[in-house]
């Protein structure tokens, strides 16, 4: 049985003859009666009542016409559904990015990508790198902002750009008053309020101070931006975070530190040879298109 067989049949029902389904469906009218008696056998049944002036519906063909109207609703549904999905009115990205971003550049992208295409549903995650592969690996998540080197083969990323990180404090903090850049070793005397271990921004840090053979004066440990920003903010401690992050009116102030921290590459995630729907890659050409656009205002801002 194939999806012609179902149309050939709903037409002589609704016409109750033979020869004016056949000029409806544009077919002769052998076709049209090969093709209901190819589809009675599949059945094993008889559908159709051909003793009279007019064709009728047996009892089985009656039930089957049910079935069939809303079988061939569905598959129109689902073909203008495919429509829907390629035209970018209607779909759904799973995306997860770790915590930094969400200071700078995950609300920025989202609400650029809604203005552009409100009919898709995004899910977002804002998880650690590890927990970024291992989703991507399983099929959870069609897309990732972390750094490069990721740990799993089955990942491959897409460069996206250079990020640094600054050490940052509040308008309170007694080092407002200092020069433009610090030396390392401040970070062994005030205290400091990161990001855990489990997250690549504090592995990064702890690696540039392994380097340096100093130990951080860590005093709080903890797994959100929010509440590292609103610590800073409203106290005495002081933070590292991204110096691509807009200070503007937060009351919070970036200050160099010497030696700087290492650049990091910023990538895009994605599983190997994974799927990508028309909402994913509309998605990635958003994000890539801003963060183009925030270079070059950044860029023309430092002349």
């Amino acid at each position: 049985m194939i999806l012609r067989h179902i149309r050939y049949f709903l037409a002589v029902a609704e016409h109750g003859n033979f020869t004016r389904a056949a000029d409806a469906l544009h077919v002769s009218q052998p076709t049209l009666s090969q093709q209901i008696k190819q589809l009675e056998e599949s059945l094993g049944t008889v559908l159709l009542d051909r003793s009279g002036r007019k064709v009728r519906l047996t009892d089985a063909g009656e039930v089957w016409a049910r079935h069939a109207k809303l079988a061939l609703h569905d598959l129109d549904s689902g073909a203008r559904a495919i429509h829907d999905v390629a035209e970018l009115s209607r779909g759904r990205i799973r995306f997860a990015a770790t915590p930094t971003f969400t200071s700078y550049l995950t609300g920025a992208v989202i609400s650029k990508f809604y203005q552009l295409y409100p009919g898709i549903t995004i899910d977002l995650f804002e998880i650690t790198q590890a927990q970024i592969e291992l989703m991507l690996a399983d099929d959870e998540l069609d897309l990732g902002i972390a750094f490069e080197h990721a740990q799993s083969a089955e990942i491959e990323y897409q460069p996206l750009y250079s990020e640094t990180l600054n050490l940052v404090i509040g308008k309170k903090h007694v080092l407002m008053k200092s020069a433009n850049a610090l030396s390392v070793d401040v970070l062994t005397r005030e205290p400091l309020v990161l990001l855990n271990t489990s997250f690549a921004t504090r592995r990064h840090i702890d690696d540039y101070c392994r380097r340096l053979n100093i130990k951080a004066n860590v005093a709080i440990e903890t797994n959100s931006i929010g509440a590292i920003v609103e610590i800073v903010r409203k106290g005495h401690l002081a933070t590292i975070l991204p110096s691509q992050i807009d200070l503007d009116g937060t009351d919070l102030y970036s200050i160099q530190l010497d030696p700087p921290l290492p650049v990091r590459t910023v990538v895009i995630l994605r599983r190997k040879d994974a799927y990508q729907t028309a909402a994913v890659r509309a998605f990635t050409q958003v994000l890539i298109d801003y963060v183009d656009w925030k270079n070059r205002n950044d860029t023309t801002s430092d002349l």
